[in-house]
């Protein structure tokens, strides 16, 4: 159990940070929703998990492309809360666009909600953690943190560095006994951005919703099904937990063998 401790997790208005708020706070955490989306529908969300948990649930609408509202964010959860316990890295802007295409101030916003935010949010984080002696830092990579597909430029860079910047601060953690910075490597999974992407395929291509999902896998090299939110939560509450405390510094795929098969 993770009763009493404090998680902020970002991007956590949907799909696997929405889980992944949730999981935590089944847990006994307290929890810091960040993200965007309708507030009515972001208040509902908050309000049902912290019903469903018992657990207390906040929500702040900071936006990680400016780094002044990121330290805002760490500041709110320590006031909140009074300890910063886990932070997951889980928000993320995409664009599709070629090298060539690629506007230059699109490329900036990537990198600062996708690698910056992260970089300053673990710089907030870690002091309280090293007082108390205790913390987990997960930061959300991708499969296309191991690979690459054409389009997709600033979402295989940043996700490349997330796991760049994983390794760097486990470096760092070593000589620390309870407090451990790993990344996780999603494949596809079934969240509200991918069901966008899905339509638009469905449209495109004139097929109908079902055929677009799975051509949409097979495109991806993943033939097995689609990833579920809750089972990517199930691993980032499982990093958090004492049990993982002997892994550090990692990149764990939850793909379905996508990553280590992609030749075939």
């Amino acid at each position: 159990m993770l009763k009493g401790k404090t998680a902020l997790v970002t991007g956590s208005t949907r799909g696997i940070g929405e889980a992944a708020a949730r999981a935590l706070a089944a847990e006994g955490c307290n929890v810091m929703m960040s993200g965007f989306g309708d507030p009515d529908e972001i208040e509902r969300k908050r309000a049902s998990i912290e019903a469903d948990t018992g657990a207390s649930v906040r929500y702040h609408n900071a936006d990680l492309a400016d780094a002044d509202q990121v330290d805002d964010l760490a500041h709110a959860v320590e006031a909140a809360f009074g300890s910063f316990d886990i932070l997951v890295n889980n928000a993320v802007i995409r664009y599709f666009h070629t090298v060539e295409t690629f506007k230059r101030d699109d490329w900036q916003h990537a990198l600062a909600v996708n690698l910056n935010a992260p970089f300053f949010l673990i710089q907030d984080a870690l002091p309280g953690m090293r007082r108390r002696g205790w913390g987990r830092i997960v930061n959300m990579s991708s499969v296309m943190g191991l690979g690459a597909r054409s389009g997709r430029a600033d979402y295989i860079t940043t996700k490349t560095g997330l796991l760049g910047l994983t390794r760097a601060v486990a470096a760092e953690l070593r000589g620390e006994q309870n407090i451990t910075c790993n990344a996780l490597c999603p494949g596809s999974v079934l969240t509200p951005n991918t069901e966008i992407k899905i339509g638009e395929l469905a449209r495109n291509e004139g097929i109908d919703f079902e055929d677009a999902k799975r051509e949409y896998l097979l495109r991806r090299g993943q033939s097995t099904g689609y990833i579920e939110p809750a089972r990517v939560a199930k691993l980032i509450v499982f990093l958090c937990q004492d049990s993982s405390l002997d892994i550090n510094g990692a990149a764990i795929p939850i793909d379905k063998g996508r990553a280590a098969t992609w030749l075939e």
